[in-house]
């Protein structure tokens, strides 16, 4: 038996049988929700909430950043929405050697791949919605242009990049700082330069059917007005987080080439259930292989309230995060098969013992023998360098933001998970024509030849972006989380506590979480605590002391520091339910 969930939530377990919206910002939220009164469906309303999530949370998503998405139409089988960029034709391991690179700078034009959440919007829209693009853009489009209040949080991260923008990122200095300093949190921001991207966009929507209407835009997107200024705005030089001045390799045809695609989804079938994630250029596999090595235990090895329970989930997600580093990425050579077949997992479960291992163990698949790349060793000082990474939980425990995430069930039988990410406003100088800054999503490859997520032209850097759908016996349940390398540790236990413990959306939501951090490190400067852990304090004296003796590095975090879950579930019966993380106090989950 788990330990008993506190009967006392943060919020009620939301419950209706019309819709269910639930994402990191209430805005986003609630114009869902608005789509889904006027008729809408879960895709119309995502891409409503998706848009505007870029415009009021900049800090953690932008136009020129990227998704993941999991999306279960009615009656159909569920696909992921793969809206992510490829490496540039000019991008590779030889050319960024030979600028004295070691590894692709966090921020800056060098670790921009062609932007994939606009595309990958517009394709849901196009193949799943009903609506046309200009009513769900008027959401996004009230925001930038009548204004939304300022988050704290994005006052405090322009702060840490403020001398950046003063003295190097000019254009980006106009957009964020006024009088030479942060925009006050609280106050009320516009995005005019956005707005009117948007609404030249718009003006290009022509043809005889809304499918026609909608892939005008994605073309004018690709090879018109706003690839013709990305590409040259790329070809300059700017600061990045080398402390040099570089430009991008990013050129009008790597824009033509892109497109947001439909892939089939893994499967992992866990105590009943059948698990879906994204394929290995994710990092969505490691909840799966996780999971796959915890199956074979007893149930009550797999508590995260206790410290045993703990101890046993680190250890395996240990397991599976060395082998995404070794094995995870955009290459058919990454034998992800093995990696979930039952005779690998039994080998890699023999592993764990009542001691905490601080080394990297990735398994040899098929006999391979295993290579872990070399991390950089440079700290996170927050003196404002430009880019350290995606904005996440530090190895030190620091909350330094994270990214945006959605999910959402209609009333028709559709529901989704999707997680935007990439060009936030500290990602790259704001490109001054368009109003939005490009990824930098490169920074997870590597500068070492032949591993699976080594930098090469045209193949997709593996991305931390990492949704997750349950088929359960009798509804389908959507979650996700931002979080960087945390995406799938937080899904892990959430996940133990509803399967097998029991709980209510709202109470494993809001239940003590936990990570490690004895893995690399996705993002610039790519550090790793051997043996590291970081738990909210709210886990409890007696599980963190064991955790400790079991010889971990423990690091404990504030109360209500760790996750950013939200959740919706579908039962057959058209019952909906909805919860949505109270930390930070700005996402919600609404519905009826």
């Amino acid at each position: 038996m788990f330990t008993a969930p506190d009967p006392f939530t943060t919020r009620p377990t939301l419950r209706g049988s019309f819709g269910m919206a639930a994402s990191t910002h209430w805005l986003a939220s609630s114009s869902a929700m608005a789509v889904l009164e006027r008729g809408g469906n879960a895709f119309d309303a995502a891409v409503a909430a998706g848009f505007v999530l870029q415009v009021v949370e900049p800090h953690l998503n932008g136009p020129g950043g990227d998704l993941v998405g999991l999306i279960a139409p009615a009656d159909q089988e569920p696909k992921v929405l793969a809206g992510l960029g490829a490496a540039p034709r000019g991008a590779s391991v030889e050319s960024y050697r030979e600028l004295g690179l070691e590894l692709v700078p966090g921020a800056g034009l060098l670790a921009a791949t062609a932007p994939g959440a606009f595309d990958a919007w517009l394709l849901l829209l196009r193949d799943y919605g009903t609506w046309e693009l200009d009513g769900v853009l008027a959401f996004a489009l009230h925001y930038a242009e009548a204004g939304y209040p300022v988050l704290p949080a994005v006052t405090r991260t322009i702060g840490t990049v403020a001398d950046l923008f003063r003295d190097s990122w000019s254009t980006s200095a106009a957009a964020w700082l006024k009088d030479g300093e942060p925009i006050e949190a609280g106050s009320i921001h516009t995005r005019p330069v956005w707005a009117a991207t948007l609404r030249r966009l718009l003006e290009s929507a022509a043809g005889d059917s809304r499918e026609d209407r909608i892939e005008a835009v994605r073309n004018e997107w690709s090879t018109g007005f706003v690839a013709n200024a990305i590409a040259e705005f790329a070809a300059t030089p700017w600061r990045d987080s080398s402390g040099e001045d570089h430009a991008g390799v990013l050129n009008s045809e790597d824009l033509a080439d892109y497109r947001a695609a439909w892939e089939e989804p893994l499967r992992l079938d866990f105590r009943g259930n059948t698990v879906l994630k994204a394929g290995e250029w994710t990092q969505g596999p490691v909840l799966l292989q996780a999971l796959a090595i915890l199956d074979g235990l007893d149930d009550a090895l797999l508590d995260p309230s206790t410290g045993e329970g703990a101890h046993t989930i680190l250890e395996a997600l240990k397991l599976a995060l060395a082998d995404r580093d070794a094995w995870y990425g955009d290459d058919e050579s990454s034998p992800i098969e093995t990696l979930l077949s039952p005779e690998y997992t039994e080998t890699r479960r023999a592993l764990i013992t009542t001691i905490a291992s601080s080394e990297l163990r990735p398994g040899s698949p098929d006999g391979r023998e295993p290579h872990i790349p070399v991390t950089g060793t440079t700290e996170i000082s927050g003196d404002g360098l430009a880019g350290a990474g995606e904005p996440t939980v530090g190895a030190d425990g620091v909350t330094r933001g994270d990214t945006c995430h959605l999910d959402i069930a209609d009333s028709f039988g559709n529901v989704l998970s999707i997680t935007p990410s990439g060009g936030w406003l500290q990602s790259s100088p704001e490109i001054p024509e368009l109003g939005f800054c490009l990824g930098s999503r490169l920074q997870m490859t590597w500068l070492e030849d032949d591993l699976p997520s080594s930098l090469r032209p045209g193949q997709r850097p593996r991305t931390t972006l990492s949704p997750t759908m349950v088929l359960r016996e009798q509804s389908i349940l959507a979650l996700g989380t931002p979080g960087g390398d945390q995406q799938d540790q937080w899904q892990l236990p959430f996940l133990l506590r509803v399967l097998i413990g029991g709980y209510e959306l709202q109470q494993a939501i809001d239940a003590p979480t936990f990570h490690t951090t004895s893995a690399n490190e996705s993002f610039w400067p790519r550090e790793r605590v051997p043996g590291g852990a970081i738990v909210e304090d709210r886990l409890g004296r007696d599980a963190i002391a064991e955790l400790i003796v079991r010889g971990h590095d423990v690091t404990v975090a504030g109360s209500w520091t760790l996750g950013r879950l939200s959740a919706v579930e579908r039962n057959t019966d058209g019952r909906l339910s909805a919860g949505a993380n109270p930390r930070g106090t700005q996402g919600y989950a609404v519905g009826r």
